[in-house]
């Protein structure tokens, strides 16, 4: 069974709420609209305070190549655009709207029949990506319309979907293949129209018997489309292993998917991609899974963008007495919540409610030279050395190691039995890296 060759761990799966079926969560009383919420330039807003919106309804573009649109998540008036925290601490503009019943811009198609026959031309399909806002729900929240303007002198060859879900704990992807089947077979067949590829492949790891089984059926019905079982092994839905894994093909240092004839969308987009093509309807909820071995149930919930993150833990019954950590996405790649009072984003994806026996860290001893991180690291890195050159102030030197070819999965961080904060400090010495590049720009 395929998958990536180098490195991979297998952390425990901990999918406690792949038995939790999708639920509607209530409209809060207001809600924070970030006006970056994407990986790109923020939008610019074209309300002001006082005006009356729809859901669905435009409330700042675009005004950059990188950047998305953000429409209304909620119908009522703009109470203020202000400076919001979001779940790290850190003060944002957005656009605060006081909900007033639920009244639905016209243009959205809110019937549950499936609309099946796409009509909309190649460049019409990304045209209608880029004006509903649509982004990458695997993480990145890379605005989705980029990614099928393909620059001159390359050319897209495979469509892959990422439905690998590998993160533990996480099961929004899960739910949506089950409960949205037919619909995210037309968002791919929509996305493989907007590339002009013959066939898409949708890559899911082999311990999701049920959505294999499901998607399998459907996709017997649609041209073009095969699903893809894939060997179990973490970090798989990342970009790069997941093209070597389906492909074969190596993405080079430096280097992006397309160049080697890739373009990559995860599960969630492509059913995004569905409603905004065929049901004109834009990016204004996400499905999140809301998880943890103390909870006392499991949830996957659809929840509107701006919903306040106090308001999800109020309805769940509040936080468990055992509670030490709560982390936005999965324990590999997502990273710990410091203030609840923030708004949902389009790239939400969890709350993992973390008990005081799995947050806290071992303490910390020397290296000990054994190379388990080397051996784990699924793009052949060494992060024993990025360690020893960014504790000691040698950045450029981590850099000249490749230490900007990390993807953060947090492999070596699992693998290390002397407890080394690897992660934290290559996380710390891109940020630098990332500081001096914009101050030589200065």
């Amino acid at each position: 069974m395929k998958t990536f060759p180098l490195g991979g761990i297998h952390p425990e799966e901990n999918k406690l709420s792949t038995q939790a079926a999708i639920e509607v969560f209530p409209l809060p009383k207001q809600v924070a609209v970030f006006l970056s919420q994407h990986l790109g330039a923020p939008a610019i807003p074209i309300v002001e305070k006082g005006t009356v919106v729809k859901t669905g309804q435009l409330i700042a573009k675009a005004d950059a190549f990188l950047c998305a649109n953000i429409h209304s998540p909620v119908s009522g008036t703009v109470s203020k655009i202000d400076a919001v925290k979001d779940i790290f601490g850190y003060s944002k503009p957005a656009i605060i709207i006081d909900v007033e019943g639920d009244e639905w811009d016209e243009s959205i198609d809110r019937s549950p029949e499936i609309k099946r026959e796409i009509t909309l031309s190649a460049s019409e399909i990304v045209e209608k990506i880029k004006e509903k806002g649509i982004v990458g729900l695997g993480g990145a929240t890379f605005p989705t319309h980029i990614k099928y303007i393909i620059p001159e002198g390359k050319k897209a060859e495979y469509l892959i979907i990422n439905a690998v879900e590998c993160e533990p704990y996480l099961t929004s992807d899960h739910r949506v293949m089950l409960e949205h089947t037919e619909e995210i077979m037309i968002g791919v067949s929509i996305l493989r129209k907007a590339l002009g590829v013959q066939t898409a492949y949708i890559g899911i790891e082999n311990n999701k018997p049920e959505p294999i089984a499901k998607m399998k059926e459907m996709a017997a019905k649609f041209e073009g489309i095969v699903v893809e079982p894939l060997k179990v092994k973490y970090p798989q839905g990342a970009e790069k292993q997941l093209i070597k894994a389906i492909t074969g093909r190596n993405v080079p240092s430096g280097k992006l998917p397309i160049d080697v004839g890739c373009v990559v969308n995860n599960v969630g987009t492509a059913y995004s991609v569905y409603e905004a093509v065929q049901k004109n309807k834009p990016l204004i909820e996400n499905i999140m899974t809301v998880t943890g071995k103390s909870l006392g149930e499991q949830r996957n919930f659809l929840v509107r963008i701006g919903v306040n993150y106090n308001d999800i833990v109020a309805h769940i019954g509040g936080l468990p007495d055992d509670t030490a950590k709560i982390i936005s996405g999965g324990p590999m790649m997502g990273k710990a919540m410091v203030n609840l009072d923030a708004p949902v984003t389009k790239g939400a994806s969890s709350i993992l409610i973390m008990k005081e026996s799995e947050a806290t860290r071992a303490q910390e001893t020397n290296c000990i030279r054994c190379g388990k991180c080397m051996e784990v690291c699924p793009m052949g890195l060494e992060p024993y050395l990025f360690s020893a050159l960014v504790n000691n102030g040698k950045i450029q030197e981590a850099i000249g190691e490749r230490l900007m070819d990390c993807i953060e999965c947090g492999c070596c961080l699992f693998t290390c039995p002397a407890n080394k904060p690897l992660l934290d400090e290559i996380r710390l010495a891109k940020n630098k890296f990332r500081q001096m590049m914009m101050q030589q720009k200065k």
